[in-house]
């Protein structure tokens, strides 16, 4: 049985050109090999990291808390602190990361008003997706430290 899924899903879809980008698909298959591979997630956290503390939050609206977790995750992840993620989940995570640091995305980052709608619509997406994963990290974070 399919469990259904939440609004936030519905109203996240395949159809933004984002998510059909030749580099979003770079994003998932780096993401498979960071994940599955030889890893490099220290570097993707130190890459999105910067890139995050420097970027507009406007476009990221409501998901801008939500691409923070993502990068608390990344790193506890890859310190050995916090291992109750499935690799679906911190695939898609990482991938999300990828895309948000790759300079040759849909929309480069250096168009004025527009370079940060395609990374904040992949931010979303995955978001959409990830959501009980990235809920389960914050309550983690608040109660097992």
């Amino acid at each position: 049985m399919r469990k259904a899924k939440s609004s936030a899903e519905r109203h996240v879809s395949y159809q933004k050109p984002a998510l059909r980008s030749e580099a979003f698909a770079r994003a998932l298959r780096e993401a498979k090999l960071r994940v599955i591979g030889s890893g490099g997630l220290r570097s993707l956290f130190e890459q999105a990291a910067r890139k995050a503390a420097s970027l507009p939050r406007q476009p990221f609206k409501e998901n801008w808390s939500y691409l923070q977790t993502m990068l608390r995750l990344v790193r506890a992840y890859e310190r050995g602190e916090y291992q109750q993620v499935s690799n679906d989940a911190l695939m898609w995570i990482v991938a999300g990361l990828n895309y948000l640091v790759d300079p040759f995305d849909l929309i480069p980052d250096k168009t004025p008003f527009l370079g940060f709608v395609d990374d904040a619509t992949v931010i979303e997406f995955v978001a959409a997706k990830t959501r009980q994963t990235l809920d389960d990290f914050m309550t983690w974070e608040t109660t097992a430290r």
